[in-house]
């Protein structure tokens, strides 16, 4: 051991001044990239509640009087493979109903990870995994239908976004468990599922935005 640290020594006094300047420049170089480049987005959810009793919910607290929620975990699901397939019809739904592309696209990820056949246990079908009880009420008649399916759940997802305000963390959670259970506890539901889902969605969008 001593002679190792005895011939690193040797190598670095060995230095010339001109070497000892490239090899600061570099290090300089290294330490500005690691400082200035923008890190992974994080998908925290922070709550407050002010003086009236409204609870707020974001994943960008600016003030002090917000507090962790629900921290984030890891997904393990990357979207640099993710198939492209439906962008098109996403789109059209984002000019539509005013929602974000990365937001919609987050949502078909999570739900049925873009598989246009899926049916969930509870019988939920298609890409954003619409109920058969919201068939109507979303204009969706094949649920297996990309188009159909997509433009109908964009619109029950801004349905709840109105609903609650515009507050994501909400919208999300009444998605996954229903407007039933999040009036009723007037928050996101306390359910294992409820929170794991809205914690994956919000991660997902974070990585679209920045893709």
């Amino acid at each position: 051991m001593k002679r190792k640290t005895n011939i690193n020594k040797g190598v670095f006094d060995t230095l010339d001044r001109e070497g000892s300047f490239r090899l600061g420049v570099s290090l300089l170089v290294i330490f500005f990239l690691v400082c200035c480049l923008p890190g992974p987005s994080r998908a925290d959810i922070y709550r407050y509640i002010d003086s009236e009793g409204i609870v707020h919910y974001t994943n960008t607290p600016t003030a002090s009087g917000f507090k962790l929620y629900i921290r984030e975990k890891p997904v393990g699901i990357t979207v640099g493979s993710v198939s492209k397939t439906y962008d098109a019809i996403i789109r059209k739904a984002q000019v539509k109903y005013g929602i974000a592309f990365s937001l919609i696209k987050a949502v078909i990820h999570a739900e049925s990870g873009f598989n246009p056949r899926a049916v969930s246990k509870k019988g939920a079908k298609g890409l954003m995994q619409i109920m058969p009880d919201n068939y109507r009420a979303l204009s969706v008649l094949d649920p297996f239908d990309p188009s159909q399916n997509i433009m109908g759940g964009t619109r029950y997802l801004k349905q709840l976004l109105n609903r609650y305000d515009a507050k994501l963390p909400l919208a999300l959670a009444a998605y996954n468990a229903g407007p039933t259970a999040v009036d009723r506890y007037r928050r996101i539901p306390p359910y294992t599922e409820t929170q794991n889902y809205v914690q994956k969605v919000m991660t997902l969008y974070n990585r679209y935005k920045n893709i």
